[in-house]
Formats: structure tokens, C-alpha cells, sequence
């Protein structure tokens, strides 16, 4: 499949500087990162959320758990993960456990978990189970300017 369009064109209009590394096929995030000998702390992990409003990418560290419930308290709503499915339909170009850490390209409400915006490097999935997105952590931060940002995960 190759890169997601979605994400080269978001990354480019935004001028931001990254680079596409390919890997061999993986599953998801977690094993993208030990094959390709990543800290997981730097590995982008995104789970889409749902409730009866709309969607909500919640991005953490592959390296953490999402605490769904300090999240609907900290949002004031009742998400829930969505299926695989509807993953597809919001990430119509990705493959649906390779989804970007990049909700606004798509049009879908993103938080930020703060321990990944701490980081150096950050490492995401580009769309696909072959290649990452690597970026240093300012620009990260920078296409995270409006996201919310909160402690929504704890360490596996």
C-alpha cells in the first residue's frame, strides 16, 4: 500500500520535516517499534474513540495503556473504542491497525497524551504495516499545536 496520501499531503503542507522509513511487515505499532529498535516511548500509538458526538483520536506512547476512563472524565463524554470497521471508514486510505497518529489530516477531534509530546523523536505508522513516520519532537509539538493535551495513559 504504501504511504497513507493523507498523511504526505498534511505533512507537506505543513512544511514539516520527517522522514519515511521502511520496515518489514508488523502488526502494530508495539512490534514496528521493537523490530525497528525503537523506544516505545517514541512510538506514536493511536486509538480511535467513539461516542454518540463523533469521533476522537486519542494518541499515546506505545508503551502506555490508555486510561479510557480519566479520559471521558477529562472530555466529559462516554467514548468508546470503535471497531475495525469504522476505523476504515475514518481512515479510508490506511490499513485499520496502521492508522497515523495524525487525526486532523482526516478531520477527526485528537488529544495528545503529555508523555509523548516530551519526547525527542516520535515514530508513527504511515498508513500502512511497512513504512513509520519519524519526526523530531518540535515538529511533532508543532502539528500538535491545537490538539488538548492530558495525562490519558499509564506505563504497560
Amino acid at each position: 500500500m504504501g504511504v497513507a496520501a493523507t498523511v504526505q499531503e498534511y505533512l507537506d503542507s505543513h512544511q514539516a520535516g520527517y522522514r519515511i522509513i521502511e520496515h518489514p511487515h508488523t502488526e502494530s505499532p508495539r512490534q514496528a517499534a521493537e523490530l525497528m529498535q525503537v523506544p516505545r516511548e517514541q512510538m506514536a500509538r493511536p486509538v480511535l474513540l467513539g461516542d454518540d458526538i463523533n469521533y476522537l483520536l486519542a494518541i499515546i506512547p506505545a508503551s502506555h495503556r490508555l486510561d479510557l476512563d480519566r479520559l471521558n472524565q477529562l472530555m466529559a463524554r462516554n467514548l468508546e473504542v470503535v471497531d475495525e470497521d469504522e476505523v476504515s471508514m475514518a481512515f479510508r486510505d490506511c490499513d485499520a491497525d496502521a492508522i497515523p497518529a495524525l487525526g486532523e489530516a482526516y478531520g477527526v477531534d485528537t488529544v495528545v497524551d503529555t508523555t509523548l509530546v516530551r519526547q525527542e523523536q516520535i515514530y508513527f505508522e504511515a498508513g500502512d504495516h511497512e513504512h513509520l513516520v519519524q519526526m523530531d519532537g518540535e515538529t511533532f509539538r508543532m502539528l500538535m499545536e491545537h490538539v488538548p493535551r492530558f495525562q490519558v495513559s499509564h506505563h504497560l
